[in-house]
């Protein structure tokens, strides 16, 4: 048996369509305004696709972007993931659209759906492949399109969501030590309920009954999701941060999912840390569900939030319910 191994992110890459939709674009569609909207989320604006473009269309030039920047050959790719809840079909697996279009030929491929938990758990699958032995690269995509699954009358659902993809190409630690250290991934099927788009599948088989009813868009329980996700953001950063004898203070950046702005003050006041601990592109993006975290990782690179030795956190939650945690020490990466 091979003895494991860490897995290090290589490159990062992330697409964003280019229509902007502003909270002054929700004042003439639903009854809602501005100052509502950023004062209950911190959202200004977010990103809608063409009505022609589907998941595929988005992830394919972020992955495109992650795989020129890892340097990683193609064909040496061996896992193909994508986090989503919104593929192109329900058969076949989005991901291997990817493989194919990307020329990862040699790459097995699979659709993860965990909502916005999607890239932790994606990671997790393909950095521990990784760390096992049983491939040395692979390719992880969170991405989804809300605006085609999103009731424009339902005022609560509608203005928190965009469209977006974010990826990475991870591979074997260069020097052993930096790379991913920690994973926790949870799960509170109780709640499955918050978060649902009823109709579609077996249990509800779409009919044209739903479809009149709006039974193919996301339904969410708001107050519940938001009761979940500011305690269990805390709950896992101070699990694997305590697992891992690690203080906060040796933290130098946590990226959370982007579902609420106040959920992340929360988090920011529990630990009593700044909220510059925290990376958020919320007001210019929304919440793209599985791109998310990928997007803020990119961008944070990019801004030179992260450098060498550092210590990140990747924090997701959402439907299921479920979450997802990633604790790595940065390579040399930098784009």
């Amino acid at each position: 048996m091979k003895q494991l191994r860490r897995a290090e992110i290589l490159g990062t890459g992330m697409y964003l369509p280019e229509k902007r939709v502003t909270n002054k674009d929700f004042e003439k569609m639903v009854d809602t305004t501005e100052e509502w909207i950023i004062t209950r989320t911190g959202i200004r604006e977010r990103r809608f696709v063409e009505p022609h473009q589907k998941l595929s269309d988005i992830a394919i030039p972020a992955a495109e972007m992650a795989l020129n920047n890892s340097g990683v050959p193609r064909e040496k790719i061996g896992l193909v993931i994508l986090a989503s809840f919104t593929p192109d079909r329900l058969i076949s697996a989005t991901a291997c659209i990817l493989q194919d279009k990307l020329g990862c030929k040699n790459a097995g491929a699979m659709d993860i759906e965990v909502a916005c938990s999607g890239f932790t758990y994606a990671t997790t699958v393909a950095s521990s492949m990784i760390a096992s032995g049983a491939i040395d690269y692979a390719l992880v995509v969170g991405g989804d399109i809300l605006s085609k699954v999103l009731d424009f009358t339902d005022r609560n659902t509608c203005v928190l969501f965009g469209d977006g993809a974010g990826a990475i190409v991870l591979g074997p630690s260069h020097d052993g030590e930096s790379g991913i250290f920690d994973t926790l991934l949870g799960a509170d099927g109780s709640g499955s309920e918050h978060i649902i788009i009823p109709a579609g599948g077996t249990g509800m088989p779409t009919t044209a009954k739903t479809v009149e009813d709006k039974l193919h868009y996301v339904k969410i329980n708001g107050k519940e999701v938001f009761k979940f996700s500011t305690k269990i953001i805390g709950d896992m950063i101070e699990q694997v941060l305590e697992r891992n004898k690690i203080p906060l203070d040796d933290v130098s950046l946590i990226i959370p999912h982007q579902a609420n702005i106040r959920i992340i003050e929360s988090a920011a006041k529990r630990f009593g840390c700044p909220m510059e601990k925290f990376f958020c592109n919320l007001e210019k993006y929304g919440n793209t569900v599985a791109g998310t975290i990928p997007i803020c990782l990119h961008e944070a690179l990019t801004e030179k939030r992260i450098k060498k030795g550092d210590i990140v956190l990747l924090a997701g939650f959402g439907g299921g319910l479920s979450w997802g945690l990633i604790a790595m020490r940065w390579g040399a990466l930098q784009v």
